[in-house]
């Protein structure tokens, strides 16, 4: 007997068209979702979510992660059974030119730890 086959994963993105301002500034608010956010702006490739350095636990990973793409920040998508997550920043530019390098930049001078 062969076993069915299932739909691979997908993981919804809402259109950053619908995204307030309000809504990625309430996000970026929290500092572990900022160095996340930090991280994935330096990496060279997407993190998967067991590759963040940072100090909370798997399930609130999986929150502040949930936060950040329904607030249009990052895309998440499936390899295999690895959940990878990627920054939205050229989408982010177009719909708020300037503002992730200026947070970025500016949590860097306030919290050099975030920016590490």
């Amino acid at each position: 007997m062969t076993r069915p086959r299932t739909a691979p994963r997908s993981v919804h993105h809402p259109d950053l068209d619908a995204v307030a301002l309000r809504q990625v500034l309430e996000a970026l608010a929290d500092p572990v979702r900022l160095a996340l956010v930090s991280q994935l702006a330096r990496s060279e490739g997407h993190i998967s979510c067991g590759g963040f350095d940072v100090p909370v636990a798997a399930s609130t990973l999986t929150h502040h992660c949930n936060v950040l793409r329904e607030a249009g920040l990052i895309r998440q998508y499936y390899v295999g059974t690895v959940k990878r997550n990627a920054l939205r920043a050229e989408e982010m530019e177009a719909r708020f030119p300037g503002l992730l390098a200026a947070l970025l930049a500016a949590a860097t001078v306030e919290s050099p730890a975030v920016a590490a």
